[in-house]
């Protein structure tokens, strides 16, 4: 299960299992919670050892430390400007022992990568707020706004990301499968060769998310990949694919 509720810590947060156990989260009771899209993320990443990543919004640290398990070896710094996120995020990374590998720190995605003073990685990844029109979404409450609205828009996220990867460097985005086209347009500004992966909640529905890689100043055609099904209607919860996935039995692959 991707948010598996373990036990109530305090009056404001409470501990989930993730990754199959793996991952011990956690997270605020009325803020956000994160879920599948963490997950999904996470197994698209495909981290390698020596190499260091980049998380844009890591929140309370779902992504971040569920890519750090999936990639031992490497090194992971999340950005967060969220204060009360950003100490779960630290609280997480020592709960997991991952302090040697895996760092939080504060940061204004509208800012700029550079105001971070960091030089650029190897691959940086992100969910991005899906709304950033606040008449376009039934108001969240409010310790939610932050991760569902995009103060600056979805082209600060993407110029971002594409400012922290190196030449040759991959961005991993999970996104609202209607805004793709926009996805594309803005990461084209410094990025090619795109995989599309979309995830479709049945086999007969449409995808509702899709998951983008791209490469910094890549040139190799756009790539369509099968859709993950998240679901089987004949079936439990999740189809087998989904559920190795969900419970790090399994990566999601570009191929």
């Amino acid at each position: 299960m991707p948010n598996e509720p373990l036990q109530t810590t305090d009056d404001q947060t409470s501990q989930s299992l993730l990754l199959g156990g793996q991952v011990r989260l956690l997270q605020p009771k009325a803020g956000y919670r994160a879920g599948m899209d963490a997950a999904l993320l996470a197994a698209a990443v495909q981290g390698r050892p020596g190499e260091r990543l980049l998380e844009a919004g890591c929140g309370a640290g779902a992504a971040l430390l569920q890519t750090a398990v999936r990639a031992p070896g490497a090194r992971l710094i999340g950005v967060e400007r969220d204060p009360a996120a950003l100490v779960l995020a630290e609280r997480n990374i020592a709960l997991n022992d991952l302090q040697g590998s895996v760092q939080a720190v504060a940061g204004e995605v509208g800012a700029g990568f550079k105001t971070l003073g960091l030089p650029a990685f190897d691959g940086a990844f992100s969910n991005p707020p899906f709304f950033d029109d606040p008449t376009g979404l039934r108001g969240p409450h409010p310790a939610k706004r932050g991760a569902w609205l995009a103060d600056d828009g979805l082209g600060a996220w993407t110029t971002f990301l594409l400012k922290a990867v190196r030449e040759g460097g991959r961005i991993v985005v999970i996104h609202r499968a209607d805004r793709l086209a926009d996805l594309l347009a803005l990461l084209g500004a410094g990025a090619g060769s795109f995989r599309i992966r979309p995830v479709q909640p049945y086999a007969d529905q449409p995808a509702k998310r899709v998951l983008v890689q791209a490469i910094r100043t890549g040139k190799a055609p756009l790539v369509l990949l099968p859709p993950l099904t998240m679901h089987a209607r004949d079936a439990g919860k999740h189809t087998p694919e989904a559920e190795a996935i969900l419970r790090g039995e399994a990566s999601l692959g570009w191929s």
